[in-house]
């Protein structure tokens, strides 16, 4: 009979191990498969996880980034640690870009502020100065809120890239604003740069909790989970997606001293 195990993946941060913890606990119960391992990295995924990863031992292993999109990191070292784990490894697409999470969005900013024609939500995402995958994903979610919720205007912006964090305070035309941190977990930027370009001490913007152990944030990974498990059933489907590419052709390089791809 096939083993089948969920990895979920992220960067360390102040509580990142306990967020995956928690979500794992919840898959063991749900997700009918034999095992569900949490591994995090600071820096150095190849590194820090190729001991790790030779250790798992299950046939199909659904390896599911836990962020809010593709970086340079789940694009090229995370796939090239995954070249280490024995079993078939069905790479996940990253949860954020899931329909789940515009409804954990839209309660985050419900619990400060409730929708209202004078109030303006404002999604706070990480952004790049080279990748699109985060404005794309807030963009999606965004467009989804100003469609179907009850939020004045709906505003986005990065701490990278433009709109720029310091400038939504200026931009917003609502009487009261509520922000909610594209994030799943507390980070640097979640606890302090994030609130000092809000300008939080000046009142006048409520700052929501990243959407963290969120129990709809489990479901998006089991449901993402069941999308890979459905398209290998289908034949050749998975093999033809972009995580799909990077996890059979990702390999560390001998440079770096982790050794030579298998």
């Amino acid at each position: 009979m096939t083993s089948e195990a969920i990895l979920l993946i992220a960067r360390e941060t102040r509580n990142a191990r306990a967020v995956l913890e928690e979500h794992a606990d919840r898959l063991r119960r749900r997700a009918a498969v034999d095992a569900v391992e949490v591994a995090t990295y600071e820096s150095e995924p190849v590194r820090e996880l190729r001991e790790r990863f030779e250790r798992i031992a299950a046939d199909v292993v659904y390896a599911v980034p836990v962020c809010a999109a593709h970086t340079h990191e789940t694009i090229d070292a995370v796939p090239a640690a995954l070249s280490y784990v024995s079993g078939d490894v069905r790479y996940c697409e990253p949860i954020g870009r899931s329909p789940v999470v515009t409804e954990v969005i839209e309660e985050r900013g419900a619990d400060l502020l409730p929708a209202a024609e004078d109030v303006s939500l404002v999604l706070v995402g990480f952004g790049s100065s080279s990748k699109p995958y985060h404005r794309q994903t807030t963009d999606y979610h965004a467009s989804r809120l100003r469609e179907g919720s009850e939020y004045g205007e709906v505003l986005t912006c990065y701490l990278l890239q433009n709109p720029a964090v310091e400038c939504v305070r200026y931009n917003a035309t609502g009487s009261r604003s509520v922000a909610v941190p594209l994030f799943f977990s507390r980070t640097e930027a979640t606890e302090e740069r994030i609130p000092a370009e809000l300008e939080l001490d000046r009142g006048g913007i409520e700052y929501a909790d990243p959407l963290g152990a969120h129990p709809r944030i489990t479901d998006a990974i089991h449901a993402e989970v069941e999308k890979q498990r459905a398209l290998a059933g289908e034949g050749s489907s998975t093999g033809a997606s972009f995580e799909a590419q990077l996890a059979r052709t990702k390999r560390p390089v001998a440079t770096d001293g982790e050794g030579v791809p298998r």
